[in-house]
């Protein structure tokens, strides 16, 4: 693995404790928007709204994690040149993704602007296919107009566990007026849902307004998700999103997945305990794969499950 940043070029410090506090104000870099904030929250959260669910001073009554079968993935992540200081987009792809299968993870594959962000991820899929054909991943794309959105659709189709669309990264003003994405409405998410193939999902479920959209375009899966707090929105958690709403969204979706602030297995139990099936993690593996590569990554997996 290659990498060429410092901390002056806003590449991972490798903080002893992930929260969001060790990198406030670098956007690019490991942090978000309003002092990370939300990123902030989304790692304090789970503590707290564990103690509001939990009967048992050691938590024994949540939900223990499943040992037969993969209930933990990568997040889609891409930005890692300028965000993380490696040297090309697909270094750190290739590291990601083969690191993120020998620890067991499932995987997922972001898109990005320009398009090397999203060929670079279904590059490195393909190439881990060639040893291990069964491989295929969630891909999650931004919001272009549906027939770009399409196109790259078919881009993926050899990789494809399940597709979906970040709605939210129509907030980012500043990218979304250079890539032109949109805020899309359910005519247009139903519309995309009936040409893909494989499980449909929504990414970035975090405002009142993408209920809505759920109930109208019904996806198989629905992703609460502020990415990381990297983006403008409203101020609060994924946890507590999570935690508010699972029962209303889980009769308009097949499964739901949550992004944010996951640290461990605790973390993990408590997004069970609040009807998640699937829990996406990224900082914490992209922070491994800069202090030790791919081992270091699996002693956090490892770590994490526990």
């Amino acid at each position: 693995m290659i990498k060429n940043g410092t901390m002056n070029d806003f590449c991972c410090l490798e903080c002893p404790k992930c929260d969001g506090r060790g990198c406030i104000g670098q956007l690019p870099g490991m942090g978000g928007v309003n002092s990370n904030q939300n990123f902030i929250l989304n790692c304090s959260d789970w503590e707290k709204i564990r103690k509001n669910i939990s009967h048992s001073e050691d938590f024994s009554d949540l939900p223990a994690i499943p040992q037969n079968k993969k209930i933990l993935r990568i997040g889609p992540v891409t930005g890692a040149v300028e965000n993380f200081g490696f040297s090309t987009e697909y270094d750190f792809k290739f590291n990601y993704v083969f690191s993120a299968y020998k620890a067991g993870l499932g995987l997922c594959t972001g898109d990005g602007y320009p398009d090397i962000k999203l060929q670079t991820g279904i590059g490195a899929i393909e190439l881990l296919q060639k040893t291990h054909p069964e491989v295929q991943s969630c891909i999650f794309l931004k919001p272009y107009a549906n027939e770009k959105i399409l196109e790259r659709t078919e881009w993926a189709k050899n990789i494809a566990e399940s597709e979906g669309v970040e709605i939210d990264w129509s907030l980012n003003k500043n990218i979304s007026s250079i890539a032109h994405f949109e805020r899309k409405t359910a005519v247009q998410l139903l519309e995309l849902k009936k040409q893909i193939s494989v499980p449909f999902a929504l990414k970035g479920i975090f405002l009142d307004e993408d209920i809505e959209l759920v109930k109208e375009v019904k996806p198989d899966i629905v992703v609460i998700s502020n990415e990381g707090g990297r983006i403008s929105t409203r101020t609060g958690s994924t946890a507590e999103f999570l935690a508010k709403h699972n029962s209303e969204l889980r009769n308009y979706c097949g499964q739901i997945w949550v992004d944010g602030g996951i640290r461990n297995s605790l973390d993990i139990r408590t997004a069970l305990a609040l009807g998640a099936s699937q829990i996406l993690a990224a900082r914490p593996f992209i922070t491994a794969l800069f202090r030790g590569g791919t081992e270091e990554l699996c002693r956090t997996v490892k770590q994490m499950l526990a």
